[in-house]
Formats: structure tokens, sequence, C-alpha cells
């Protein structure tokens, strides 16, 4: 493929376009989406090659909010990289930190009183409704809505803020997890507010479902778009909501049992075709699921003490040795690599991010497609830039 010598022309959205020639499909455009487009949901950049509407190649480019996470955690004390997880997906910190704490308490063989498991799995749900309503708000957004299923899902992430900043001081940025534990242990009345939200949370999804679910629109904008297959998925290591929508039942939760989660009774949903329907399916049907688990965990949330007395945060040093820890986070399996030396800091520290691993199956779901079909398939694999360039 030669680019030819014409000007790149200013396009919508800071995107450019230039005249480039193959000989295998003749004339063709290739447009610059982004870094800064409204579609591309932070920092990140498509150079999508069309003919005519037809995308036939597309390349992501990323690293623009690189900020050297791993090389930090290297230089940094195991506590002290704990506020640092929060800024990859920085909708999902608690699932972030505790994906983390798990690494590390698999390198020191630190265990975590049972009420600990219980609050970790409860906010852990909690931040998993958070990110699949976004997800699907953001999703109506790009499919071209207005910005009413956008602002429901906003209404009701702002009761999970609400709760996660009265138990850890902060909305978003929430350091809130301990290796050993949790950093504080929840009120009576921070309870009884989980207990209202989870409650109250059903009624939310019907109503959005009412709204979106059925809508034929919807429907004709996502169904048959973007299909992934099984083995695609899998062989390129894609994970959580955008794997399962394929057909395939891997659940860390379930394969795993991490944690306390083997106690709670809750499906895996499973989908047929790999769509963006499918996606954005999966996700209304796994909060129903994180309903159930929320509803099981509240209930059986037992007494007793919410760290390990035997952890001791201060002059932390775990033996030599390696551990990989790993959850199931909203958006796939997030995970951590660590290798002790014996000192205060990991000799390696190592990120497995789902957002960056999901992504680089973009072209292949939008090969064939049109622009206006990549905006949404984009959309549908739900990723954070933060966890992306890391």
């Amino acid at each position: 493929m030669s680019v030819s010598d014409l000007t790149p022309l200013s396009a919508p959205g800071g995107s450019t376009v230039r005249a480039v020639h193959d000989e295998f499909h003749g004339d063709l455009l290739e447009v610059s989406m982004g870094p800064h487009h409204p579609s591309t949901h932070g920092v990140f950049r498509m150079i999508v090659t069309l003919d005519g509407e037809t995308i036939v190649k597309l390349k992501p480019v990323f690293g623009y909010l690189h900020r050297n996470h791993e090389k930090l955690g290297e230089n940094t004390t195991y506590l002290a990289s704990m506020p640092y997880t929060d800024r990859l997906d920085y909708l999902n910190s608690m699932t972030n930190n505790w994906a983390y704490a798990v690494a590390v308490e698999k390198l020191a063989g630190l265990a975590v009183p049972e009420r600990a498991e219980y609050v970790r799995v409860i906010l852990a749900e909690l931040t998993r409704l958070l990110n699949h309503s976004c997800l699907a708000g953001f999703l109506m957004q790009d499919c071209g809505c207005s910005g009413t299923p956008l602002m429901y899902a906003f209404r009701e992430r702002e009761k999970i803020l609400d709760l996660f900043e009265s138990l850890s001081g902060s909305r978003m940025m929430c350091n809130y997890q301990r290796f050993g534990g949790c950093r504080v242990d929840p009120s009576a009345d921070w309870l009884a507010g989980a207990q209202r939200l989870t409650d109250g949370y059903g009624a939310f999804l019907d109503e959005f479902e009412a709204l979106l679910t059925g809508n034929e629109i919807l429907m004709a904008r996502t169904q048959g778009v973007g299909r992934l297959s099984s083995a695609l998925a899998i062989s390129a290591g894609v994970t959580g909501p955008a794997l399962r929508a394929t057909g395939v039942a891997h659940d860390l939760r379930k394969v795993d049992g991490y944690g306390v989660y083997p106690r709670f009774d809750f499906r895996v949903p499973l989908g047929d075709h790999g769509d963006t329907y499918d996606r954005y399916m999966i996700r209304i049907l796994e909060m129903r699921e994180s309903l159930k688990i929320l509803s099981q965990a509240l209930a059986g949330l037992p007494g007793g003490p919410i760290m390990d007395p035997k952890a001791k945060l201060r002059g932390f040093r775990p033996k030599a040795g390696e551990a990989y820890g790993r959850i199931e986070g909203p958006k796939g399996e997030i995970g951590f690599y660590l290798i002790s030396d014996g000192s205060a800091n990991p000799y390696r520290y190592r990120v497995r991010p789902p957002s960056f691993i999901n992504l680089t199956i973009l072209e292949d779901m939008c090969l064939g497609r049109t622009v206006a079909d990549a905006v949404i398939i984009l959309g549908s694999v739900d990723i954070v830039l933060g966890e992306v360039d890391r």
C-alpha cells in the first residue's frame, strides 16, 4: 500500500483523512479517528482504512497515557503500590486492589479473615454493577441514542460511589484493600445502605431493559455486528463478558473459586453469537447475578476481625519467591505477577490487564463492517485507557 501525495484533509472530531492506493482494492481512504475523538473512550486512536464505507484494515494506536506503572511498582514498597492500582481501571479501583492483594497474599502466605472475604465480595459485586451499568450507558451513546440511558446509568453509579466514599474516604481511588484483609470495617449503617441499594437495583434494571433490550433500533445496530468466534477469543486470551458472549463458560469466580465465591449460588450467563448485542446482554444478565450474590453475602456476613492480626504492613518483606494472583474483574481477568527477592520492593511487578488484551481483537471484529459499526464495536469491548496504557 502506498500513500498518495495528497495533503491530509481535516475531518470532524480531530480526525484526518488521506487517500491511499492498494493494488488489490484500488483507491482507498485512510481515516485517523483520534487520539482526541468522542468515540474512542479516552486518548486512543484508530487508523481505519476504508473501501467506500467498508473497513478493510484497522490499526489501534495507544500509549498516550503510559505512565510506567510496572517499573514504578519495582521501585516502590508493596503497600505503597496499592493506590497505584486504583489508577489502572479507574472505574473499578476496588477490584484492582483485590487482585493485587491476592498476589501479595500468595507471595507472603497471608490468610484473610472470613469477614474480610465477604466484604471483598460485596465490594467486587457493587463494582461490577457500576461498571456494567456505565458500559451499557456508554454503548447506547455510541449507538447514537440520546443521553437518557447514560444519565440513568450514572444516576445509579452515584449511589454506589456514595457507598465507596463513606467506606474508604474516596469515590473512585479507594485504596481500600490490604494484605490480609481490608483497611476498615464497614459499619452497620453502611451495610444497611448497601442492602437498600441491592434491594432497589432490580427496579432500575427493569426500567433500563424496558427502554433498551427489545428496542428495534438497538437490535438492528448490534445484532450480527462485531462477531467474535469462541476459537479466536480463546486463542487471543480474551476474558470476561467478551469471552462469555461467545459461549465459553469461563468465569474465575467459578473456575478458581477464590475468596468465598463457592458459598454463593449464582450462574454464569453465556451468549450464542459473540456479537455486540450478546456482549450487551451478558452484562445485563451478570448484573442480575451480582444482585443475587450481594443478597447472599449481606445476609451471611459473619462477625470477627477485618484484618489478619499476623499481617504486619510496616517493614513488609515477603520471602523470596514468585506468585500470580488473579480475580474476575468486571472487564475480565485482572492479574498481578510478582517476584520477591526478600527486599521491601518487588523484584518484578507485572500486570495482566483485561482491557489491553481484549482490545487486540478489535480489527478482527471490525473487518467488513462500516465506520459507524466500528464505534459501537469498540464500545462493546469495554476498555479503560488507564489499564491499556499503564
